[in-house]
Order: structure tokens, then C-alpha cells, then sequence
């Protein structure tokens, strides 16, 4: 298990989206670059972490993977406030899931922190021969909301790393940038005035 000493800063992501669109093989790809085709579906909440180096900081990004099914769905809020940035999937070959990314967003808006970092991303571009979502819908959608947008395939790798990182990297960026290297555990001030303990 790390300690602070081990990492210059903690980066706290959420992932969001209907259930099946492949949050749990996306998590799975980033931390620890597998696929399982037969992967089966989260039961309320979990999480992972990978340790990266980035731009000369080391950063432990810890992942939280929320079930998309409805039953689970009031177990979700609670991990909304603590999110630093928020991964918001749906499944290129689902039109469905692309129409829910609005929900995911008012429940994003609803819980979570003011200002929290965004990224959209269509997942199993792999599937392109079943695409119900062109790559421009999405893109579209993304600039509606001021998102960064990737198109993803757990399944191959293409662009996991770099979707997870590009946030994690807006992460450091917004609440780090003041803060050097190896400082270990931060108090920082939210835009409400109220200290909270990065660590």
C-alpha cells in the first residue's frame, strides 16, 4: 500500500454511465491492461488505482467504478463530492446510453463538487461495423458541456491511457498547480471557503 511518500499527489476519479457501456473494462484496460470479455457487471461500487509519473510528479489515480444499473443507483451520490474528476462513458453501439449521458450529467451537477473536471467518452470503438453513435455526436456533445471527448476501446487499448490521463493530468492542474512536488497531504480551500485534506 503507498504511503504519501510514495506519490506527489492523490487524483480521485468517477466513473459514470449506464450499465454495460463498459466502465468496469475500461478501469480494468487502465490499471491493469487487461480484457475480460466475459466481464460481469459491478455490483454497487469499486475501485482501483494505477501510479503514474507525470510531467515530474507521481500521481496515485484511484478509480471508483459505479454499477449503472437503477437499484444502485442511490448508492452513487455518496462517492459524487469526493470525485475530483468524473469519466462519463457510453457505449458508441447504444444510442440509449448516449441520450442518458444528460442524467449522468444533472446527477453530476446535483452531488458533485462545483467546477469538479469532466471528460466524455464513447467506449468500444472496436465495434464500428454496430456504431449507432457517430464519432461526431459525440464530439458535439462533448463541446456542448466544455468536455474533453475520446473514443475509447477497452477491448483494444485504443486511447484508455490517454482519456484516463488527460483528466487526471486537468486534475493536478486545477487543484495542485500551487503545489510542489513531494509535498505529500495538501489542505486546499474549495471555492466555498472550506478546507479539505488531499491525501
Amino acid at each position: 500500500m503507498a504511503t504519501t511518500n510514495d506519490y506527489d499527489h492523490l487524483v480521485k476519479l468517477l466513473l459514470l454511465g449506464d450499465s454495460a457501456v463498459g466502465k468496469s473494462s475500461l478501469l480494468m484496460r487502465f490499471c491493469e491492461s487487461k480484457f475480460d470479455a466475459n466481464f460481469v457487471l459491478t455490483i454497487g461500487v469499486d475501485f482501483k488505482w494505477k501510479q503514474v509519473e507525470r510531467q515530474q510528479r507521481k500521481l496515485k489515480i484511484q478509480v471508483w467504478d459505479t454499477a449503472g444499473q437503477e437499484r444502485f443507483r442511490t448508492i452513487t451520490p455518496a462517492y459524487y463530492r469526493a470525485a475530483m474528476g468524473v469519466v462519463i462513458c457510453y457505449d458508441i453501439t447504444d444510442k440509449a446510453s448516449f441520450e442518458h449521458i444528460d442524467y449522468w450529467l444533472q446527477q453530476l451537477e446535483q452531488h458533485g463538487d462545483e467546477g469538479v473536471q469532466r471528460v466524455l467518452v464513447g467506449n468500444k470503438a472496436d465495434l464500428e461495423e454496430n456504431r449507432k453513435v457517430s464519432k461526431e455526436e459525440g464530439q458535439q456533445l462533448a463541446a456542448q458541456y466544455n468536455m474533453k471527448f475520446f473514443e475509447t476501446s477497452a477491448k483494444s487499448g485504443q486511447d484508455v491511457d490517454e482519456a484516463f490521463l488527460s483528466i487526471a493530468d486537468d486534475v493536478v492542474k486545477q487543484r495542485y498547480s500551487d503545489v510542489q512536488p513531494n509535498a505529500g497531504m495538501q489542505l486546499k480551500k474549495d471555492k466555498k471557503g472550506k478546507s479539505s485534506c488531499k491525501c
